[in-house]
């Protein structure tokens, strides 16, 4: 049985209360604060928690250094600041990000929330903010953004550069093709039967004269359209070799294994970032290029299929080092004998030799010393 206390028998003395009152007042534990942040391209919404998720405040911020700035100084006014959960880290929250890496900030990468918790919650920028904040929390993601800050990086801008003037390059010989089929007939036969560099040869010295006659008109357009194949041919020609310099200069080891060559190692590059170490292990890796298996087992049935998600443009680039290997490289050839014997599909052997190099890519990019880049 409890006995009670006498009132006051273990309080100090008024003079002690009154200044441990003032110590408890003037020195509060500080809160542990996770900032979510929710990024559009003119314009960023912050929600922040506390340690135990109660809602702490929610601020919008322009996207300039002043508003980053800003940014930092109010989480910081809020209590410690934990972590930093961002959407689209490599995309209107890449300069925030780099911005919180500069100042030393912990940066998770969040992914926007899936339809169902919208469907439930609604949608709006506090929402999605705070939903941030939540799945930081929650260690629902672990996952370092890219560094953006060397070689890769720059890597990866000339490839956007490459792809945007090759797809240009074939819109124009698309539509050359196109115009001379409907060209007068003289002019139709004078270029019809020729290769497409022949075609572009011929075509760019076209003298069309005055704009009398459907003909100068065809000759005019047909002209503008070699020239403008030419010029991004050459511009293609240009970004190549800068790209094949880069990589060389990022991993030398990478392009050095068989069937690896420039475009496809700034391809793996890029989809693993300035820093690779982010990736937990070879199965990250291969789950980021989309060549892991999926479970897709039911009942008594037991088997798994394509990944079809993923960085398809570095899963392009698996596909390219195991077609060229199956065709030259004997090791590879001989697996591929082995398991068709063993009642594997062709598609099924791909998937398990994009894999393995997949793991074998992994191994190389963690040998790999971020280049600064100049």
């Amino acid at each position: 049985m409890l006995s009670a206390r006498p009132a006051g028998a273990c309080r100090p003395p008024p003079d002690q209360q009154k200044e441990l009152a003032i110590t408890t007042i003037a020195h509060p534990e500080r809160p542990r604060v996770t900032v979510g942040v929710d990024t559009h391209l003119d314009v960023h919404v912050a929600h922040a928690k506390d340690q135990l998720g109660r809602r702490m405040e929610t601020v919008s911020i322009p996207t300039t250094p002043a508003g980053y700035q800003d940014l930092l100084a109010w989480a910081r006014g809020l209590g410690e600041v934990e972590a930093w959960g961002v959407e689209g880290t490599g995309c209107y929250g890449a300069a925030l990000t780099r911005f919180l890496g500069d100042q030393g900030q912990v940066v998770l990468e969040v992914n926007r929330p899936d339809r169902q918790a919208r469907r439930r919650r609604g949608k709006s920028d506090p929402v999605d903010a705070e939903a941030a904040a939540r799945a930081v929390q929650a260690g629902e993601v672990t996952t370092l953004p890219k560094a953006g800050t060397a070689t890769v990086e720059m890597i990866r801008s000339l490839r956007v550069a490459r792809q945007t003037a090759i797809k240009a390059r074939t819109q124009a010989i698309n539509a050359l093709k196109a115009l001379l089929v409907t060209a007068p007939a003289q002019l139709r036969e004078q270029l019809r039967g020729r290769s497409a560099a022949m075609l572009v040869r011929q075509a760019a010295a076209l003298e069309p004269g005055p704009l009398v006659t459907p003909t100068a008109a065809a000759k005019l357009a047909l002209r503008c359209l070699a020239c403008r194949y030419q010029a991004l041919h050459a511009e293609v020609a240009t970004l190549d070799a800068e790209l094949a310099r880069l990589v060389a200069k990022a991993a030398p080891g990478l392009v050095a294994r068989f069937g690896v060559g420039p475009d496809s190692a700034g391809a793996l590059l890029v989809a693993a970032g300035d820093n690779p170490g982010r990736l937990r292990s070879d199965a990250c890796f291969s789950m980021l290029c989309g060549s892991s298996p999926i479970e897709a087992s039911s009942g008594k049935t037991r088997r798994h299929r394509l990944n079809r998600g993923g960085d398809r443009q570095a899963n392009a680039a698996l596909y390219r080092i195991v077609v060229v290997r199956l065709r030259w490289h004997q090791p590879t050839k001989d697996y591929m004998a082995r398991r068709l014997t063993e009642g594997k599909t062709t598609k099924e052997i791909i998937r398990c030799l994009k894999r393995y190099v997949a793991r074998e890519m992994f191994t190389v990019l963690n040998q790999t010393v971020p280049t600064p880049a100049t």
